[in-house]
């Protein structure tokens, strides 16, 4: 039987400027700087301050307003009390920066220059005699190789994109003769190979012609699939050849590149660097501090001239009411907006360097030794707890973020791992387990690799009760193959 009844729920629920804070504080460093230009040239209310004219003294309190609820502005008759309580604050929000000083040389930042992988292809194309036609079209091909080197569409759907988007009517036949013809000639070897057997093999054809090259043609050729699972036994048999021969073919297959692309790419155009989101360094008195980086970030303020703007036109005696009130209406929205986002900067670097304080004083041991056995078992429950905010909060941090230390840089979430038992009964970190494993991994003897049962009970000998399915976990998490994979003839 239906029945109908009220029922009390307590539900927590993000307004859009929470939400909004929370997307800035997941933003790496990079993104963050961009997000801050992207604000300056969105928001006219917002500008950026002069170095040079830091002459005046700031007031004693730099305290912002927390909420801007701007949806109770719309729609609403302003009257001349509101305009002198939102105006009574202006000293304030004038004076509303980002507490930050630097030099202006300081947020200087290097350029790389340098022609595109693109480009690089298209001036060797561009030397072969082709018609205007087949130009273009080459041209388009060339603009479907990745990174990498390879052209990973189908050649029916470049067919039907030069139709649509060139209106050149072509058949795959065709488009293949221009990939085999003179895309694949162009340097460096293997450019643009559908599939990484087709590149090896490009490569094997410009080399000079001995019994290794011919054999390692034949392997990749007609013996693909068991040459990647590494069964070179059953290789041996089908070629019936001897093991030093095979290992001679093997040699020269690995020293093929199997990315052609990539040294090319990444020496031709701007490189996406690891910018560190904090810095720990060991002082003179042995004791660990922590900075953020914030030296391309811009001081920011409230602009006084649209602060002025909005006195004035509270202060004239224009007789369009209504368009004064949509003026200042849409003048208050950039003012809050300018306001929030400079207090929002405030309030991700607060968080920021509270979550990370919280993180390098729980692994204080190992920030001061850089031993990894000195990392403890840490999950983000560990650390919510201890600064109070939320573990969401933590995890934004965590995921994106990168801290310089003394020993390297790392991805923060990197030190975050599982609680383990030893022997002992005493609680290590997974971390630690992962250290010896791939020391064990490293070491072994590549003709016989360890199993992953061999390695859980080299580690239950030395003291970490693992068994072989964690064993199997932790290595893969490590980008580590089984034994088959790690096995040399």
């Amino acid at each position: 039987m239906l029945k109908q009844q009220l029922a009390q729920k307590e539900q927590h629920k993000l307004s859009p400027q929470q939400i909004k804070l929370m997307k800035l504080v997941q933003l790496s460093t990079f993104d963050f700087e961009q997000r801050v230009q992207q604000e300056l040239e969105e928001n006219p209310a917002l500008e950026e301050e002069n170095y040079y004219d830091l002459k005046k003294e700031y007031s004693e309190s730099e305290t912002l307003e927390n909420d801007f609820d701007l949806s109770k502005d719309q729609n609403k008759t302003i009257n001349n009390s509101e305009y002198e309580q939102y105006l009574s604050n202006n000293d304030e929000v004038e004076d509303s920066r980002i507490n930050h000083k630097i030099s202006p040389f300081e947020k200087q930042i290097p350029i790389i220059s340098g022609i595109s992988f693109q480009e690089y292809l298209k001036n060797q194309l561009h030397t072969f005699h082709l018609d205007e036609k087949d130009l273009l079209i080459a041209d388009f091909i060339l603009g479907n190789i990745d990174d990498d080197g390879y052209i990973r569409r189908k050649v029916s759907s470049m067919v039907d994109d030069i139709f649509l988007i060139l209106g050149i009517s072509v058949t795959e036949k065709k488009l293949e003769k221009l990939i085999v013809k003179y895309i694949q000639k162009l340097d460096p070897v293997g450019i643009g190979a559908r599939n990484l057997q087709e590149c090896l093999l490009i490569q094997l054809e410009k080399k000079k012609i001995t019994k290794e090259v011919i054999l390692s043609k034949q392997i990749i050729q007609s013996n693909f699939e068991l040459f990647v699972k590494k069964h070179y036994q059953k290789i041996q048999k089908k070629l019936g050849i001897t093991k030093k021969d095979l290992r001679k073919s093997i040699f020269q297959i690995k020293k093929l590149n199997p990315k052609p692309g990539r040294g090319c790419s990444e020496n031709t155009k701007n490189l996406n660097y690891i910018i560190p989101d904090f810095t720990i360094f060991i002082s003179d008195n042995n004791k660990l501090e922590l900075s953020l980086n914030q030296k391309n970030i811009p001081d920011l303020k409230v602009s006084s001239s649209y602060l002025d703007m909005l006195k004035s036109y509270k202060d004239s005696k224009e007789k369009n009411l209504k368009n004064k009130e949509e003026t200042i209406l849409f003048l208050k929205h950039k003012i809050d907006s300018a306001k929030w986002f400079v207090d929002a900067i405030k309030k991700r670097q607060n968080t920021l360097l509270l979550t990370m304080n919280a993180i390098m004083n729980y692994q204080k041991e190992y920030f001061l030794t850089g031993d990894v056995v000195k990392i403890k078992p840490m999950i983000l429950k560990n650390i919510s707890q201890k600064i109070g905010v939320g573990i969401s909060t933590v995890s934004r941090v965590a995921n994106s973020k990168y801290v310089n230390t003394p020993y390297g840089t790392f991805l923060i979430k990197s030190f975050f791992s599982e609680k383990m038992k030893n022997k002992e009964g005493e609680d290590i970190s997974s971390i630690e387990i992962k250290k010896f494993l791939k020391e064990y991994i490293y070491n072994e003897n590549k003709k016989k690799p360890f199993t992953d049962e061999e390695l859980s009970k080299i580690l239950k000998k030395k003291g970490y009760l693992i068994a072989r399915r964690t064993v199997s976990k932790y290595r893969d998490q490590m980008n580590i193959p089984v034994a088959r994979m790690r096995k040399n003839l």
